[in-house]
């Protein structure tokens, strides 16, 4: 038994004498073997984001799923970030890829002046201990000298932060808010599809979200990489690779451990910024009908629904403020008492095992203990950096949804919930497309196309008629009879789902709906709209020229009233209802096109007004396609198109005189017909008193009521003549 102790013993100090024969080169290979490590792990990454970019696709079907989405750092992030990702940095020499090198180059310049400070500190605490008060004072006019560059380079990183923030924010805003005003995808998005609820929150707060995160993670994520790099080496040269590597260990299993009770703040991001945008699309709906709200006395339901709303929002932020309390504390006492403690003993060991005077070991000690509290921010940064790479992937599931959702609506791929009673049937019409075909000097023509709502109501089965240039249409029907959405797929705003339309092209083809649309701009803006003052003189019209325009409406004056054609205010507020009407006739006669879809459009008017507009209108050219109930209108138009509200309709030629005629006589046969419940009351109570015998007097009366009876089994005709109401047998 004593002589196994004594070889073992043997063999452990010739391995001794072996590990300090070669201690440096083995702390080398364990530092080495450090930075393998962390490289693998980075490079496991790359090599994940490079194969979901051309085989990780979003699930399908999440995104059919109503409710929370589900935000995690797995393949679709990685999918939806490099999507984002070549949009803010397109290219190597982009301004923003620039401004990314240049924040790099200060990093690692603040990397550097962090090792030379934190020998410094090490030489000052030493010429303390020695007493050295030159080399002390020497010393602190060198570290007062460094302090100069390192807080321009401290400040300088933060401008570059900001400024790649909003270099990212404004090439995604560009993008997007060219996508969104793009083919009517503004309305398709908020009419069409029903997935994203609050577009403005998206285009505004969760773009200036993403690109401040985005800009922040750089100098969170890849400095530190680096920086525990060069400062695992300088420690490694001081204490040895194998202590270090031992640190290492035990700081990845902490790591892990710390990363297994991280709770999911990338869900947590996304869903405050939807409750976000829910609680401002309240607000804005309140601010949107002012008016009717306080008409109807509705702050008492308003407030209700206002209260919900924040109440939602705050219960979440609650809710996420006590998960981020307990993480915190577990987080701190990991990263900066439990790493803490064992930095401690590591920068310990070159001082227990002696070799140096108390100054050289002091100045050691210090150095280290510097250099490891940097490591230990900088480790730190790492593991904050996955909370808040939690939080880009929320912000970033948001803004692609935004991409996702356009680019399936350009496709014809709408997700809306069916209202029809038939689902089979609905989702079939929804499937199929019909065909477009437009050509200039085209007529307008209908054949055989279904009038179907984008939630499934199918409002016509096959609808078909045509208007010829100067046939005058007039569209009539009861209220949600598909009047409107005949005029919506005319302006390609909801798709065909089945026949042929043909039709020119949308530039000769004009709107003017009953409230019409007043943009922010000049008083010239509002007649020339969608035109600018540059389009307006390259058709090569003068502000005389639409003052002529406005006499016409007898609206002149309100050039001279509001301050001339170049006053900037709100004109929806500024503007009466009959100003804003006759506005938008004159804007009519200025762009003067094929055909004008005028939607009660005249309600604010006076007959001679509506004469005068109707006239001129026809004067231009401009052939009319009118939705209206005022029969004061339908001898302008030459064609009728009625819906009779349950599916059916009739085109035909309009006879205005004939129709006038009918409808005076309707009108008298309504009111008679209303009179036939009080009539048969009166019958009765006749018969019932004949029933009872009556009395004498009335004898006469009754002998005279049985000479003017009807005969039975002919039938009552009734008519009018003068004014005076007849009963003819």
């Amino acid at each position: 038994m004593a002589v196994l102790s004594k070889d073992v013993s043997t063999r452990l100090g010739r391995l001794s004498e072996v590990y300090l024969r070669y201690r440096p080169k083995i702390g080398r290979a364990f530092i080495f073997a450090l930075v393998c490590m962390l490289v693998a792990r980075v490079r496991r990454t790359v090599l994940l984001l490079r194969k979901t970019s051309t085989t990780a696709e979003p699930d399908p079907d999440t995104t059919k799923k109503k409710g929370k989405q589900r935000v995690e750092l797995n393949a679709t992030f990685l999918h939806q970030f490099r999507s984002l990702l070549r949009i803010c940095i397109p290219t190597p020499t982009s301004p923003p890829s620039l401004l990314l090198l240049t924040n790099s180059i200060f990093l690692l310049l603040r990397t550097l002046l962090s090792l030379r400070v934190a020998s410094l500190d090490g030489q000052l605490v030493s010429s303390l201990v020695r007493a050295r008060p030159r080399t002390f004072l020497w010393r602190l006019g060198e570290w007062m000298l460094i302090a100069v560059p390192a807080t321009y380079v401290n400040a300088m990183l933060g401008y570059l932060q900001g400024r790649l923030g909003m270099e990212y924010r404004g090439r995604l805003t560009r993008v997007v808010v060219g996508e969104y005003l793009r083919d009517n995808m503004f309305y398709r998005i908020g009419n069409l599809d029903e997935r994203i609820q609050n577009p403005d929150q998206l285009l505004t707060v969760d773009i200036a979200k993403f690109s401040s995160s985005l800009a922040a993670l750089w100098g969170n994520l890849a400095k530190p990489m680096v920086d525990i790099i060069i400062y695992s080496i300088q420690l490694g040269n001081a204490v040895g690779g194998e202590a270090l590597l031992t640190m290492a260990l035990f700081v990845i299993g902490s790591s892990r451990l710390l990363r297994g009770l991280t709770p999911p703040f990338g869900r947590f991001a996304a869903e405050e910024a939807r409750l976000e945008g829910e609680f401002r699309g309240v607000h804005a709906n309140v601010i949107e009908c002012a008016e009717e709200i306080a008409l109807y006395r509705g702050h008492d339901p308003e407030k209700t629904t206002l209260d919900t709303s924040y109440f939602s929002l705050i219960k979440h932020i609650n809710r996420t403020l006590r998960r981020r309390l307990w993480f915190n504390t577990a987080e701190d006492f990991i990263l900066k008492y439990v790493f803490g403690a064992a930095g401690l003993l590591l920068c310990a060991v070159p001082v227990f095992a002696g070799g140096a005077d108390l100054g050289k070991a002091t100045e050691e000690f210090i150095r280290n203990r510097r250099l490891l509290l940097a490591g230990s921010d900088s480790f730190g940064r790492i593991m904050y950096s996955y909370k808040e790479i939690s939080e880009l992937a929320g912000y970033t599931s948001r803004v692609s949804s935004l991409f996702d959702t356009m680019r399936d609506i350009e496709a014809g791929k709408l997700q809306k919930t069916l209202i029809a009673t038939n689902r089979s049937e609905a989702e079939k019409v929804l499937a199929s497309r019909g065909t477009i075909i437009e050509s200039p000097n085209s007529e307008i023509q209908f054949e055989n196309v279904p009038i179907v709502s984008p939630n499934g109501d199918v409002l016509v089965k096959s609808l078909s008629f045509w208007v010829k240039k100067g046939g005058h249409l007039l569209v009539v029907g009861p209220n949600g009879s598909g009047k409107s959405s005949l005029f919506r797929i005319l302006g390609s705003l909801w798709p065909v789902y089945g026949g042929v339309v043909r039709k020119p092209p949308a530039k000769d083809i004009f709107y003017i709906p009953q409230r019409p649309y007043l943009s922010i701009g000049t008083l010239r803006d509002q007649v020339i709209y969608p035109h600018t003052k540059k389009d307006m003189l390259e058709k090569g019209v003068t502000d005389e020229m639409l003052f002529d325009i406005l006499k016409v409406m007898k609206i002149s004056g309100i050039v001279a009233r509001e301050g001339g054609w170049d006053e900037e205010r709100e004109w929806r507020d500024a503007l009466s209802g009959g100003d804003k009407q006759r506005i938008a006739a004159a804007r009519l006669f200025y762009h003067a096109p094929q055909y004008a879809i005028l939607d009660e459009c005249t309600s604010a008017l006076s007959l001679d007004m509506e004469e005068i507009m109707y006239t001129h209108a026809t004067s231009l050219g401009i052939t009319l396609m009118t939705v209206s109930h005022r029969p004061s209108l339908w001898k302008y138009h030459q064609y009728i198109l009625q819906y009779d509200g349950q599916g059916g309709y009739i085109f035909t030629e309009l006879d205005a005189e004939e129709r006038l005629r009918l409808e005076e006589e309707k009108g008298r046969l309504d009111v008679l017909l209303a009179r036939v419940p009080e009539m048969e009351e009166r019958l009765r109570e006749l018969k019932e008193a004949k029933g009872h015998g009556g009395v004498a007097s009335h004898s006469s009366d009754e002998e005279e009521g049985k000479d003017n009876a009807l005969p039975v089994g002919e039938e009552a005709k009734v008519k009018t003549q003068d004014g005076v109401v007849l009963v003819d047998t």
